[in-house]
């Protein structure tokens, strides 16, 4: 069948992120009009509908073409959906090939529209966004017939295309409109807000790691990231040539052996691997009266230099760290999955029991408890007080012996490795390998909310208003974010009331990013360094201690030539820093940055400050807003003297779908700490989703008994 009139112009497009679908309202003359339905719950089959007629030559009130989009049984409503034909679903489904025209009118044969096909998916995604398009442009499309087009408004349709690999396509279909967008909400299966199989807010390590566990499990992820690149803490940014790591440039497990170098782990899961620099050291200590202390990468080599310090200490030093190595081996030994999921706890206690009660007996306990079982030296206790403050941002007392130990034995175990090109490669590579695997990450993507629809979460909502739904929501922003501004009110539930009563949140950071003249710093720099000159009580306090990392010790091409990367780092608390002037905030950077950079100038680098050839400073107002963290805060620390990690909590909720993952959750801060926090909650939720075996009745015993443990805290 011929059709006479030009019933669209389209615009065939490649889109890098799709935008909202628009409905046009037409005028006096209709040449198409579009309904689009939402999908009932219980609907599982979708099709399209097709009805072309011919009621004259001019179209002069007829309906020339009527194209239905949505599910059976669905209903018009009185306004516009953005919608998503042709998406990707997993790799096992097959695909129907769908194409307009003005030629023939079989709609599910070969309609084509100007030569282009439009495949479409069995599934429909709505309202989503593909990052997946690196290039976009635009190529005009002409009209598909008639003459007479200028006379009637025939609304334009936008046809975008998504590469997704080099054999399958994707398109977007879009359209202008003066009516309003309202949530758009995607079903498949059996029902249910479940297109996703889980949407995870943020893309810090523990959630990425979260993402890509999922993913190859064969689960649909979809990860939400505010910022434009992903990493969260563990990120990086460039500026005049320098590439920067946002946090710090120690990066535990990272080795090629055991089984807690969870780096490795997760990024051999979805096929990426990363080139690493050995560190001969992990930091070289600065303290009083002059005590300085280089933490070899060789185990032996570290003790006997600590010894050498502390000779009438040796035994209290051998066996406190040998406490350490006694906790990191049992650990080690353990194939490390959720300590939520009782087969895989029950599974793992048949095969290593002494290993299981080992970590059992030591996780009430406190490192500063143990040191000073063995160990009576004032100066020397000081000293591990500042080797726990590098882990947790707390003295010993305070500090998890199972944490302690991870970082003290996993630094001379599988060393220190930095990967080439900086710490951001390897959330660049998680996210890369998750898209490989199937999964998105959307950026820009900034969720606002937490949809909870009796008592369970469903969703999330984003600042622009879309939505999105999975079977489960895991959030990788610390609890205070998750619990006070993404869910408030009658939505918080009361175990969450009791965490803040036991813990506060960590301080935040100044940290001043560098470029200097490479000939400042002497020939044997170490890497890492860590500076308190004076007095040991002033560890805990604001600006009091100064962690130093130059990463372009071990790899030059973060820089420019004849440049090296200063990144200073000191704790600082954001209400130094609220309540200030434009101008007297930006003067106040450069007053306390000068001072900081001053005294790594009188202790280490003579003449740093005529070096600097770049230099910006960071306070805990940009930690807050780039990294969408509470006050800047990199995590909790105890309110008082904490019994180990009992208090921590897991990744469950008491908000039925909803997971938490990152600095906030057992067992704590840290890069190989929230990578297994990730670990634990992939193995959790795809529990929960079927992915992986199961017991209710274990499952509902094991958390009851988690929470009491917890009160004990």
């Amino acid at each position: 069948m011929s059709l006479p009139h030009s019933l669209s112009m389209p615009e065939l497009g490649f889109t890098s992120s799709p935008a909202s679908m628009h409905i046009s309202q037409f005028p006096s003359h209709h040449h198409c009009n579009t309904q689009l339905g939402t999908s009932r719950p219980r609907i599982q089959e979708h099709r399209f509908q097709l009805i072309l007629s011919q009621h004259g030559s001019q179209g002069n009130g007829h309906n020339l073409c009527e194209l239905k989009l949505g599910s059976q049984n669905s209903q018009l409503l009185g306004h516009g959906y953005s919608v998503q034909l042709g998406t990707i679903g997993p790799r096992s489904q097959k695909h129907r090939k769908v194409s307009f025209g003005h030629g023939r009118t079989s709609f599910l044969n070969d309609y084509k529209l100007s030569g282009l096909n439009l495949g479409f998916y069995n599934t429909r995604e709505l309202d989503t966004l593909r990052p997946k398009v690196p290039k976009s442009k635009l190529i005009q499309g002409c009209h598909l017939g008639g003459s007479n087009s200028s006379k009637c408004r025939h609304g334009s349709v936008q046809l975008g295309l998504s590469e997704v690999n080099s054999r399958n396509l994707n398109f977007v279909v879009r359209s202008s409109s003066t009516l309003s967008v309202d949530k758009v909400e995607e079903r498949e299966g059996g029902g249910g807000k479940s297109y996703y199989d889980a949407i995870v807010i943020g893309s810090g390590i523990g959630g990425l790691v979260a993402a890509t566990q999922l993913a190859v499990k064969g689960a649909r992820v979809l990860v939400l990231e505010k910022y434009v690149i992903p990493g969260g803490s563990s990120g990086y940014y460039e500026r005049d040539g320098y590439t920067f790591d946002v946090g710090s440039s120690v990066m535990f497990g990272f080795s090629d052996k055991g089984n807690l170098n969870l780096i490795t782990q997760a990024l051999a899961a979805v096929g990426c691997e990363m080139q690493v620099i050995p560190d001969p050291t992990t930091v070289h200590y600065h303290l009083p009266n002059n005590l300085s202390v280089l933490v070899h990468r060789e185990y032996s080599e570290f003790i006997a230099e600590l010894t050498g310090k502390f000779p009438h200490e040796k035994e209290g030093i051998l066996k406190f760290y040998g406490e350490c190595w006694k906790i990191f081996n049992a650990l080690n030994s353990l194939e490390l999955k959720s300590l939520e999921e009782p087969i895989y706890l029950l599974g793992q206690f048949f095969q290593k029991p002494l290993e299981c009660l080992t970590l059992a007996y030591y996780l009430p306990q406190n490192a500063g408890d143990i040191a000073r079982k063995y160990i009576q030296d004032p100066q020397l206790l000081s000293f591990i007080d500042a080797e726990c403050f590098i882990v947790s941002t707390v003295k010993a007392l305070q500090t998890p012996m199972i944490n302690a130990s991870m970082v003290m034995c996993d630094r001379h175990y599988g060393g220190i490795n930095y990967p080439v090109g900086g710490v951001g490669g390897i959330a660049k590579s998680l996210a890369k390998g998750l898209v490989d695997q199937g999964s998105e990450i959307l950026y820009k993507a900034n969720v606002t909310s937490i949809i909870v629809d009796q008592g369970r979460a469903v969703g999330v909502r984003l600042s622009d208003g879309r939505e999105f739904f999975a079977k489960t929501i895991i959030s990788n922003a610390t609890r205070w974010n998750t619990f006070g501004t993404l869910l408030k009110g009658d939505d918080v539930p009361k175990e969450e009331e009791n965490f803040q009563k036991v813990y506060v949140k960590a301080p935040s950071f100044l940290s001043i990013h560098m470029g200097v003249k490479a000939e400042v710093l002497p020939p044997d720099t170490d890497c890492h360094h860590f500076v308190l000159e004076d007095d040991w009580t002033r560890l805990e306090e604001p600006y009091g201690s100064i962690f130093l990392s130059i990463p372009t010790v071990l790899d030059p091409s973060l820089a420019p030539e004849g440049r090296h990367i200063l990144h200073i780092f000191t704790t600082s608390s954001i209400e130094d820093w609220e309540g200030l002037s434009r101008k007297d905030y930006e003067a106040k950077k450069e007053i306390v940055a000068d001072e900081i950079i001053g005294r790594l100038e009188d202790k280490l680098f003579p003449g740093l400050k005529s070096s600097i050839v770049f230099k910006e400073v960071g306070t805990p107002k940009t930690h807050r807003r780039y990294l969408a963290r509470d006050k800047g805060t990199y995590g909790p620390i105890p309110r008082r003297t904490p019994k180990g990690l009992l208090g921590m909590p897991f990744n469950t909720t008491a908000i039925e779908g909803l997971y938490c993952v990152g600095d906030s959750c057992f067992p704590g801060q840290g890069v190989i700490a929230v990578s297994f926090s990730g670990v634990m909650c992939a193995h959790r939720v795809a529990a929960d989703i079927g992915l992986e075996k199961k017991s209710p009745v274990l499952d509902a015993a094991l958390l009851r008994l988690l929470g009491w443990l917890r009160t004990l805290a």
